[in-house]
């Protein structure tokens, strides 16, 4: 059946939610009449598998480039002061270790806060043109960023980095939110491993981007590495003003690359996956109670150490890496270069481990084998760093290994939590929630890296290598846990949970549903 939707609703699948059968008007998009469940139902599961492969073919095309470049230039316009710091930053500002710490880390404090009021604005006021409010964003970061470049002081760069925090918080819980309007969950992982691409891909353009800025040198009067933070903000800010004219909004919407066929299939598959019109329409209503059951949900607290085992080592090596390429003997522009080669490992890695995700439909799998992968890179990388000019090639493999374990993880975990979560507006905050709490790692990877501790970083490989193990631990508990709540909603019939709850109790349950299964 198509997008694994079945008529039989969710008692008798683990990929589906309640489906009110009584529901007669399912959906309705601008030009395509309303119709009941049943006949939505007998469309999708008709919808040909090769007119369904040539529609997710062209929906990639339409969406995936914007969501993925706008992902490489958040990353670098996040992690590039790793770059200009070895171009001389702290030099010419007087910043001391513990001053550049700070500014790495203040960051993260507007950039957790404010990720679930942008998801919020998002879903609230932009569900139907997201475009303009991701658009927006990114252009307010991309001014920041170039100001990043012009401002004279630590107080003044700081400033700027509480601001730019502000304003990239939305873009990843809103890019995750938007996708799931588009994609059905089997084929998220997939997709979210494209856009998580952006991370891996801005490693590598970050350092060719500041080696070829940071010749600029002396222009104008100005720093190389002011003009890495300059020319990366006016390229951010080009990229912010045509988003809203290049990001596909809704299928509703897409009227001139989508057949009126193509929209009703995009809408009638999403709203049978979500439980029929009205559970996705009791969903779409934010409260303070869906808030509530956001904040006191057990399974965010224990996925937050899948995406712990991810943001802790990749902020804390992504800001490092130039350094510790230095450490290995390299000269600064070398250095640059060769961060390259590891963050091409990490984006091949994270597509491969998305599509098989995806295929095998199969989560926690292919989280804890590139958990694995991660813990033996830091087993070599903490035991031969005190002599790593003795140890290049081992070292630097080991760099490359741990870039193949860091990338699948934060896509990975995303398409977990998202297939985990039902109703619009408890995925909208719930996404925006979980990052916020993920992000709290990137306050920890600021400063697991202590520049007196070079090379050997004790701290900053000894601490990527636990919550790599941690992450193991909470991915097997994760698992357990939705296999045993699934085996015990099962022992209860369909019909015995529609006896003793109405269609509207059933939708606003959500996932604690009876009839919802976890996907493990």
């Amino acid at each position: 059946m198509a997008d694994n939707i079945s008529k039989r609703g969710a008692a008798a699948s683990v990929d589906d939610v309640a489906l009110d059968k009584d529901d007669a008007s399912i959906v309705h998009v601008e030009g395509v009449p309303v119709c009941t469940t049943a006949e939505a139902e007998a469309f999708v599961d008709t919808y040909s598998l090769k007119a369904k492969n040539s529609l997710l073919r062209k929906m990639d095309l339409h969406i995936i480039p914007c969501l993925m470049s706008l992902y490489i230039m958040s990353f670098i316009d996040r992690a590039n002061i790793g770059n200009a710091q070895i171009e001389g930053m702290s030099k010419d500002l007087g910043m001391s270790d513990k001053q550049y710490n700070i500014c790495l880390s203040i960051f993260f404090v507007t950039y957790i806060f404010f990720e679930m009021p942008s998801n919020y604005v998002l879903e609230r006021y932009f569900h139907e043109r997201p475009s303009w409010w991701i658009g927006i964003i990114t252009l307010i970061w991309g001014i920041l960023m170039t100001l990043h470049g012009i401002v004279q002081n630590m107080g003044g760069i700081t400033a700027v980095r509480l601001l730019m925090g502000a304003f990239e918080a939305g873009l990843f819980p809103g890019a995750i939110l938007f996708m799931n309007k588009w994609y059905t969950k089997y084929e998220l992982a997939t997709r979210f491993s494209l856009f998580y691409i952006g991370s891996a891909l801005s490693g590598a353009f970050s350092g060719l981007l500041a080696y070829a800025f940071a010749k600029m040198d002396g222009i104008a009067g100005v720093a190389g590495w002011r003009w890495i933070f300059i020319m990366e903000g006016i390229i951010t800010v080009a990229i912010g003003i045509v988003t809203p004219f290049l990001l596909a909004d809704t299928p509703a919407r897409a009227k001139a690359w989508l057949s009126e066929d193509e929209r009703k299939y995009l809408s009638m598959r999403i709203t049978l996956q979500d439980g029929g019109s009205k559970m996705q329409a009791a969903g779409k209503h934010f409260s303070w109670r869906v808030l509530w059951d956001v904040l006191k949900d057990w399974q965010f607290y224990l996925m937050v150490f899948n995406y712990w085992s991810n943001t802790i080592p990749t902020y804390g090596l992504k800001f490092t890496m130039p350094q510790i390429m230095k450490n290995m003997g390299f000269t600064s522009s070398n250095a640059q270069l060769m961060t390259v080669p590891p963050y091409i490992a990490g984006a091949i890695s994270a597509y491969i481990f998305g599509r098989l995700s995806d295929k095998f439909r199969r989560r926690s799998y292919f989280i804890i084998l590139p958990q694995t992968l991660l813990i033996i890179a830091y087993s070599v990388l903490t035991p031969l760093a005190p002599k790593i000019r003795d140890h290049v090639g081992a070292c630097y493999f080991a760099v490359v290994l741990a870039n193949i374990g860091l990338y699948p993880l934060n896509p990975g975990a995303s398409s977990w939590i998202s297939n985990n979560l039902a109703g619009p507006a408890k995925r909208a905050l719930g996404i925006a929630y979980m990052t916020s709490l993920t992000n709290i790692g990137g306050i920890v990877g600021s400063y697991i890296f202590i520049a007196s501790e070079a090379p050997a970083y004790p701290t900053g490989f000894g601490t990527s290598l636990a919550f790599g193990a941690m992450g193991i631990v909470a991915s097997v508990l994760l698992d357990l846990n939705y296999m045993r709540i699934n085996k015990k909603r099962s022992l209860i019939s369909e019909a015995e949970v529609r006896e003793k709850y109405t269609d509207e109790e059933l939708a606003k349950l959500g996932d604690r549903s009876p009839l919802f299964r976890y996907t493990l």
